[in-house]
Order: C-alpha cells, then structure tokens, then sequence
C-alpha cells in the first residue's frame, strides 16, 4: 500500500465507522475506484481497532462504571443493578458475532467484498433503517433492557460480516424495532461493538502484513498511522453523531446509502470499476 492510500482509507474508516453507513463498504469502494485495488478485510479490521480505541475514550466513564458493577454484582446480589445487567448483556451480545465470524471468516476476506453485494445491501439496508425509524416506538429506556434485546442486537450486528450493511445501522435499527429510543439503541450498539472489534482488529493483524486472500498488504508504521488517524476521526464522529441522534433521524443517510449504491452500480455496469 502506498502512504497516500494508507492516509485516505484511514480517514474515511474514522468518518464513517459510526455512521449507518458502512466503513468497511466504503473503504472497498474506494479502494477499487482511486486505487484500483482493494485495501482487504483484514487492513479494514485493524484500523477499526482505531474508531474502537475512540469509543473506549468518548465511553471512559460509562465503561469504568459498567465493569465496576459488573464485578461487584458477581459477588454481591444486593448490589446488581442497571450496570451490572448492561455488562452482561454486552457479554452476552457479542456471542453471536463471534461465532459467525469465525465460522465464515474466509467469505468475509474474499467473497463478501464483492462490489455488486456492496452496493445492493446499501440499497437493500437502507429500507430496513427506513422501517425502523417508522416504525420503532421508541419509548424503552435502559432500565427496560432485558437479556433478550441483548441476544436479538447481537445477533443483528453479525449482518455487519456484510459490507455495506453496517454494524451501527444493524444494531441502531434492531433497537429501534425493539422500541429502544434512538440514543440509547445507539450507545449500546456501540458498547456492544468494542469487544468483537478488538477481537477481529487482533485476529486480522498478521493478515494485515500478508493478506491471504484479497488485500494489499501494509508496514508496520502504516497500520499504526492508519490506526492513529482513524482514532482521531473517530472520536469526533462518534462524538458528533450521538449528538444528531439526539434531534434528528437516520432517514438523512437512507438517501446516502441509496444514492451512493446506485452509482456504484451505475459504475460497475458500464465497466468503469472491476466488482473484484
């Protein structure tokens, strides 16, 4: 990978990891169209340890409360309250993905990445984010949170094995249909995401250097400034977003995500960019 290549994709994985856009579906995207290449599964993992090293910092306190709980609930029943039940469903949430990335990790590196399956499930999840806005009621609060959201979220973050799909679209939208409201199905698709990133961030490493599948490879230095500038971005994304969330919709990138799956579409048909 060349420095300017390492630069732009890290930019663009810290501007759009949060947002129900897909990181992973836009990082192929441009690869193919300004680089002629794809960056790989794996680069895409490892620079996601970035945006996650954000999230950790924007969610310092809320994590430290969570695990705090979490450990004092384990051996004190009287003192097992919202937090110490937020920390296990995140345990318990992160379970499915793990599962289904190990099982189909070679289809995520290889097939999965192919530009025709990027641009339908843009266009495909964008109604599924649509219905969710519409439809969710939005009147359940954390204290409401039960063991079975955790399980259906969870399940609903391994649709982001997809590119193009989006792991904050998935789980913001199956929260929404549960009848969380808009921020809270936020932060805890968000903290439901830092250990299966980290996980697939540490498993990808050594691929990363050597791609076995599809992927260009990178340095060492490159991984960390890629790492390092997509933390940066990262922080200010999520930071931004939460706060949309707040006063507006995602109907806002339901016409993105339509828009920009046309035109790679468009793109692909007329030969203009290889699918692979």
């Amino acid at each position: 990978m060349s420095w300017l290549q390492v630069v732009v994709l890290a930019v663009l994985q810290g501007l759009t990891e949060f947002l129900p856009v897909s990181s992973s579906g836009h990082l192929a995207i441009a690869s193919r169209l300004f680089f002629d290449d794809d960056a790989g599964a794996s680069f895409t993992a490892v620079t996601q340890l970035g945006t996650e090293l954000a999230v950790l910092l924007y969610f310092a306190r809320d994590i430290g409360r969570i695990v705090k709980a979490w450990f004092y609930g384990l051996f004190d029943r009287a003192r097992r309250n919202t937090d110490y039940r937020l920390g296990w469903y995140v345990i318990i949430g992160t379970i499915p993905i793990g599962v289904f990335g190990l099982l189909f990790k070679d289809d995520i590196r290889t097939g999965a990445r192919n530009l025709w399956l990027i641009a339908i499930a843009l266009i495909g999840f964008s109604a599924v984010i649509a219905a969710a806005e519409y439809f969710g009621r939005q009147k359940r609060h954390i204290d409401e949170l039960t063991w079975k959201d955790s399980v259906t979220v969870g399940l609903a973050q391994c649709l982001a094995l997809v590119p193009g799909v989006s792991r904050s679209g998935a789980t913001i939208s199956t929260g929404l249909f549960l009848g969380l409201d808009r921020e809270l199905a936020a932060r805890f698709g968000f903290l439901l995401a830092i250990p299966a990133v980290f996980a697939s961030g540490l498993f990808s490493l050594p691929d990363a250097f050597d791609p076995v599948g599809e992927g260009m490879s990178a340095s060492g230095p490159q991984l960390a400034v890629a790492t390092l500038i997509a933390f940066v971005i990262g922080f200010a994304a999520v930071a931004w977003f939460l706060r949309f969330l707040v006063r507006h919709s995602m109907y806002w990138f339901v016409g993105y995500r339509v828009l920009l799956g046309v035109v790679v579409l468009i793109l692909l048909a007329t030969g203009v960019v290889a699918a692979t």
